[in-house]
């Protein structure tokens, strides 16, 4: 027996990228907006072109379109100028050159707050030349060295000034000079402004792709740490001061509105590019050409505004770290469910049952958390048909963690994989995938489970069945049973003269705890629970430690000690078996002493691979 192949065609579902895909789809075909033409070069654009791309904060990298289309970074570029000063100069000396505030101006108004004599934030253009007086650097050149090792930090990569840009820039940056000799002549800068043009307008010529920004933009969700590389670009402390400006004034005299409605730090691009961050999370970066009136992409602003409203990223819905969700796996070859399972089955699971992989779930899901959930989801279906996922520890579930995992759900539904949703109530915060799951067409309700131990069995039954056993086919011959296993002819005759019918319909108790061990039953037709009272703190009125299907035995233990039954047995379904009398049992065996030997072997030998499992669970479990 061996695992089924994946090709191609079994591909593991990626819930984000496929969002992502559709969300391009969509804003891809949106009019409005004209490509910037201030700046000749600028002109030259393709209004055609759209890229989205996120990065998380440990580096998964999802891109969409024209996601690796270069284009120069433009105002983008302010926030992590103003890092850089705050790193190298402090706050206070900062705030000396450079406010806070938001102006409800456009960010080339030559607007500045002289009764602090300095511009009124480093987002706008006159804030954004002053911060540009701050690079180190005795030489041009070594002050454009400064530039791009710091960008290249952030992206990770190194990087590049597009010199076309930067000459159409500066032969046509005119404004930018007026407000520049303004600041001196008012002694806000101190430099020469030519050469401090110089700098900013390279400063916005590098060139990225909306991937580079994105990453970016995960930088600083990671507390300044790039996340694919490790190194620092910001020292943590400057984090909050740098995400606070972008909130307030990143997206110029649109940034209050933007806040309220999408509710994420972003700073935007002339070009037509928007990078986005969600603290502890992600980076979201846009890229596409024709922006509005306010100088911002206006696909830039509605994939930013959906991904926000799709997912509840709105910085001010408190979330907790995303990097513990997985709090262990599981493979079915080792911990198996409480059904019990005869030689043959047991053989099937040995050999296939690492097909079968749980993950128990903890803390909130939300879409940071959940994205890394779903990750590794993709890798174990690399080798795992079957998945479990054991939501028992999930206290709470957003719209973002719910719209993922119903998608997730959907992809999983083919006859190569299947996913199962365990302690998933119907009720209670995590009701909304409960009813999503109902109301999905392709019968996705049927992969919801009470508990791990159902959906596990179920699994089990499949990769049985797929095997060509059936745990369900009825077992009339005593000589197939487990427990009377290597009688000879003789002696089965004796046990079939013994033996008396009975039959349960579901629900009914065959054995009650407390009551006298007289008898033991052999299943030939459906199964049964073995089952004993749950403590009060679990919400349950009982608690199932076995599951017997046919072929196998109950109540055996009282042709050992006869004494009094120790849990109660329930009928799963309707349930066909065969009762012994314990003491006519004893009575056949003192005349026939070699039967009694060979059922206690069995039942040695049944006990002892119970045992045997049960500590390889045990093992799995401590690992």
């Amino acid at each position: 027996m061996t695992s089924a192949g994946h090709g191609p065609d079994t591909a593991a579902p990626d819930p984000i990228q496929d969002y992502l895909d559709d969300l391009h789809f969509r804003i891809g075909r949106m009019s409005g907006g004209t490509v910037a033409s201030y700046i000749p070069e600028l002109a030259k654009a393709d209004p055609m072109q759209c890229g989205i791309a996120i990065a998380t904060v440990d580096g998964k990298v999802y891109a969409a379109g024209d996601a690796r289309t270069p284009f120069t970074i433009q105002s983008v570029s302010k926030p992590f100028l103003y890092g850089y000063a705050l790193e190298r100069y402090g706050r206070e000396a900062v705030l000396q050159r450079v406010g806070v505030e938001p102006t409800g101006e456009a960010f080339n108004s030559i607007v500045l707050d002289e009764v602090h004599n300095r511009p009124f934030n480093p987002m706008v253009n006159a804030g954004a030349i002053a911060v540009a007086e701050t690079v180190r650097g005795h030489t041009l050149g070594e002050r454009i060295d400064t530039l791009l090792a710091l960008f290249g930090r952030f992206a990770g990569r190194p990087l590049a000034i597009d010199e076309a840009v930067f000459e159409s820039e500066k032969a046509t940056g005119h404004r930018n000079r007026a407000i520049a000799y303004m600041m001196l002549n008012s002694g806000m800068i101190r430099a020469a402004p030519e050469d401090i043009l110089d700098v900013y307008f390279r400063q916005c010529a590098i060139e990225v792709t909306a991937v580079d920004l994105a990453v970016m933009g995960a930088a600083l969700a990671n507390n300044g740490v790039n996340p694919l590389t490790g190194e620092r670009a910001l020292a943590a402390e400057f984090i909050p001061d740098v995400l606070s400006v972008m909130n307030s004034c990143g997206m110029y005299n649109y940034a209050g509105q933007w806040s309220y409605d999408v509710g994420i730090p972003a700073k935007s691009g002339v070009a037509g590019s928007i990078m986005a961050v969600i603290p502890g999370q992600l980076g979201i970066a846009v890229f596409s050409p024709p922006i509005d009136g306010h100088g911002n992409s206006v696909r830039g602003v509605a994939a930013c505004r959906d991904i926000a409203a799709t997912f509840g990223l709105h910085v001010f819905k408190t979330q907790i770290t995303a990097r513990t969700v997985i709090r262990r796996e599981l493979r079915a070859d080792v911990t198996r469910s409480k059904r019990v399972r005869g030689p043959a089955e047991r053989r099937v699971l040995d050999a296939e049952g690492r097909r079968i992989a749980i993950l128990e779930v903890q803390g909130p899901l939300f879409f940071g958390s959940t994205e890394r959930l779903l990750r590794r989801v993709g890798a174990l279906a690399g080798d795992a048909d079957h998945l479990i996922l054991d939501l028992r520890r999930v206290p709470s579930m957003d719209e973002a963690a719910s719209s993922l995992l119903l998608r997730l759900a959907a992809g999983f539904a083919t006859p190569q994989r299947s996913l199962a949703f365990a302690h998933l109530g119907a009720e209670g915060p995590l009701g909304d995938l409960h009813r999503g799951l109902a109301e999905a067409p392709g019968g996705l309700s049927g992969r919801v489970f009470a508990d791990r131990d159902a959906a596990l069995e179920w699994f089990e039954n499949r990769l049985i069945a797929a095997a060509g056993l059936s745990g369900e086919e009825s077992r009339f011959s005593l000589a197939s049973i487990d427990l009377f296993r290597g009688l000879p002819a003789e002696d089965i005759k004796r046990l079939e003269a013994m033996a008396r019918p009975f039959v349960f319909e579901t629900g009914d108790t065959l054995i009650r705890a407390g009551d006298a061990a007289n008898v033991f039953f052999v299943i030939a037709r459906g199964s049964v629970s073995v089952q004993v009272p749950a403590p009060e703190r679990d919400g349950r009125k009982t608690i199932r430690i076995a599951s017997l299907g046919p072929g196998l035995s109950f109540g055996e233990m009282a042709v050992i000690d006869g004494g009094r039954r120790s849990a109660e047995v329930v009928a799963r379904e309707r349930v066909v078996c065969y009762g012994f009398s314990v003491e006519q049992l004893k009575e056949v065996g003192e005349a026939h002493p070699e039967m009694i030997v060979r059922i206690y072997a069995n039942m040695t030998r049944d006990l002892s691979e119970r045992l045997r499992r049960m500590t390889a669970e045990v093992e799995a479990l401590e690992s």
